[in-house]
């Protein structure tokens, strides 16, 4: 964390700050690094560490949320993603903490996708946390749930990822109808039938974003 601060600190562009703040909503501070900058940089933080225990997941990861500007959020997604296959099935608790802590897209849709995702695959009891996911109240848990298995293609539960799409189809929140629309579009890349099924099925209960999301390739 010492070299990660020190390396990100030297390379900060106040201009670019205030921009990527504004694009936010000025929800988060940022030091103004671009994304590839960001990446290169970190690949020097890095450089030369053993591989991570789950224990140094955790604490760099909670380490990492701590701090005030955003590129460290995104330093960690990256890495908990590099090192996916490290953690066990109660790392998910630590997850949690992450997607429910400064929660916007930007840091929730790489642990729903890549993270999240990732450990369920490898910890298929985990489904039953997901399951309960996606009927909780906190809009960035039940994004997480319905977008876990975007990436899963042939091995899709189909099942599940209807199910949660069904549950959530009359949520007010953009983010949710936003990521159903999204999920089902990336399965279509699939079997585009059993998603073109489900959707004429389904057309009164699901929303208008979620339809056209969903139905964009087919």
């Amino acid at each position: 964390m010492e070299r990660l601060v020190r390396v990100f600190e030297a390379a900060r562009d106040p201009e670019r700050a205030a921009g990527a703040a504004a694009y936010m909503r000025d929800q988060f501070a940022f030091l103004g690094l671009a994304t590839p900058a960001q990446r290169a940089l970190a690949r020097t933080v890095v450089a030369g560490l053993g591989a991570p225990a789950e224990g140094d997941l955790h604490k760099v990861a909670l380490a990492c949320w701590e701090r005030e500007e955003r590129e460290f959020q995104y330093f960690a997604c990256d890495w908990l993603r590099t090192h996916v296959a490290v953690p066990g099935p109660g790392f998910l608790a630590t997850l949690r903490t992450l997607i429910t802590t400064k929660p916007w897209w930007d840091t929730i849709d790489p642990l729903a996708t890549r993270v999240v995702g990732g450990l369920v695959r490898r910890h298929p009891q985990l489904s039953a946390d997901m399951d309960a996911w996606s009927a909780d109240r906190d809009k960035w848990l039940v994004r997480t749930a319905i977008l876990h298995q975007l990436h899963y293609g042939v091995e899709t539960d189909t099942e599940r990822l209807f199910t949660y799409c069904t549950r959530q189809a009359g949520h007010s929140d953009f983010f949710v109808r936003k990521a159903i629309g999204w999920a089902l579009r990336q399965y279509a890349r699939t079997d585009p039938d059993a998603v073109r099924r489900y959707v004429n099925r389904n057309r009164d209960a699901l929303s208008p974003l979620s339809i056209r999301e969903a139905t964009k390739h087919l």
